[in-house]
């Protein structure tokens, strides 16, 4: 049976604390850390590396989901494994063999995630599901890149179409979600939601994901029934 999971993107943490943010959203039960990982050309911006997943790996006890939003997962991917991911979600537009990564990513001891961008085919990830070589699809409800962006609603048929043909499989969005676009991703099939800026900006962080949680598994409930 799929669980809804919440998972706190310490992008949107302050930057110089990210220590104490990583502790801070496992103390408000946070079931996973997500860390976005950018190399300035693959999107255009840059981010967080493997010593940050080391420390968030040294600093809390649960899973951590790294998202490589770069051109070449192939030559990272492994590094960022052995710095602490559990998880690690490469995008269907990246330059390599996919699937050869994701298989990669399996033998070396994590889960494979693929991630697909809001104007990309679900078709594009068809070959990959069917050979069952992800455990996870992401899908980008923003532009990737940047933190605080609107949400955008033309991906929640995607997600739909998927969750209707793989009912057991583990769906997640990222990007502009609050406890509104929680809700309608939920509804349309999504069991995992990483949310940045709701979540480092709440005043109770615990409160928000309890309630988030709350909400996202009620709508959430006729797909999980479907799965038993």
């Amino acid at each position: 049976m799929l669980e809804i999971q919440i998972m706190p993107s310490i992008l949107a943490a302050d930057i110089g604390r990210l220590e104490e943010a990583c502790k801070h959203a496992e103390r408000s039960g946070a079931d996973a850390l997500h860390i976005d990982v950018m190399d300035g050309h693959f999107v255009p911006n840059i981010s967080l590396g493997p010593e940050v997943v080391r420390m968030a790996r040294e600093s809390v006890n649960i899973p951590l989901s790294v998202h490589l939003m770069i051109t070449q997962p192939d030559r990272y991917a492994e590094t960022f494994i052995e710095a602490g991911a559990d998880t690690v979600l490469i995008h269907i537009e990246a330059s390599c063999n996919v699937e050869e990564i994701l298989h990669n990513i399996r033998k070396a001891g994590a889960r494979p995630g693929i991630t697909i961008n809001p104007e990309t085919s679900v078709t594009m990830i068809e070959d990959i599901l069917q050979q069952q070589l992800a455990d996870e699809v992401l899908f980008m409800t923003v532009h990737p890149g940047f933190g605080g962006q609107r949400f955008i609603e033309s991906v929640l048929s995607k997600i739909n179409a998927i969750r209707e043909k793989y009912p057991e499989l583990d769906l997640s969005v990222d990007g502009g979600l609050n406890l509104e676009t929680a809700v309608q991703s939920a509804r349309h099939g999504a069991n995992i939601f990483m949310v940045g800026t709701t979540l480092f900006k709440a005043t109770d962080m615990t409160s928000e994901i309890a309630q988030m949680r709350k909400q996202t598994l009620v709508a959430f409930q006729p797909f999980s029934l479907s799965s038993k």
